[in-house]
């Protein structure tokens, strides 16, 4: 226990000596979206809200796009970032979590302070902002918003699947694993 707060409390110095807060301005359609510095990274720190083929608002409601963002199928997600800005890969997602004090407590650094499931939101300790967003499966159905989020990676496992970001309700981990390319999931955009 000793050595986690240890690491809360390191990270958290990082980012008050590292973070910077700004905001950038999508040109497409003059969305603007706060940013975060995280080690030599700069993301989103919204989750992308453009809207594409094969994109969708949580249970088809306009509300939660503005509440969550967009989830996206893999495909669509690949093309969704404005121009200067990307889909991170799998070992981007990898450098993010180590920036913030590893796997084992990434979910706990980058979760919003509110909106969480029984109360399992987390420090917010960068400014990422984590929004438990769900996801939507390939059968159309919504599910797990307040409880998980999901942010696609650029990164293939296999001609059927991609790697994904989790972080849940119940967990102060981050990982990485993979699923359906058909699933809709969020986009968090880094700079390129």
């Amino acid at each position: 226990m000793k050595s986690k707060l240890l690491t809360i409390i390191s990270v958290s110095l990082l980012f008050f000596f590292n973070g910077c807060d700004s905001s950038m301005k999508d040109s497409r359609d003059g969305q603007t979206y706060k940013t975060v510095k995280i080690g030599d990274q700069v993301w989103m720190a919204e989750n992308l809200n453009y809207q594409t083929k094969d994109s969708y608002c949580y249970e088809d409601d306009p509300a939660n796009c503005e509440k969550y963002g967009r989830l996206y199928s893999w495909k669509a997600a690949l093309n969704a970032c404005p121009s200067g800005w990307h889909l991170p890969t799998k070992e981007e997602f990898a450098t993010l979590m180590s920036n913030v004090g590893g796997e084992a407590v990434a979910g706990k650094m980058l979760k919003s302070t509110t909106r969480w499931h029984e109360d399992g939101n987390g420090i917010d300790a960068f400014g990422f902002n984590v929004l438990p967003a769900g996801g939507r499966d390939n059968y159309g159905n919504f599910n797990l918003a307040g409880r998980h989020a999901y942010f696609w990676s650029a990164t293939e496992r296999i001609e059927s699947s991609a790697y994904y970001l989790h972080l849940g309700y119940s967990f102060e981990l981050a990982h990485l694993r993979s699923n359906y390319k058909d699933y809709a999931l969020s986009v968090r955009c880094l700079r390129d």
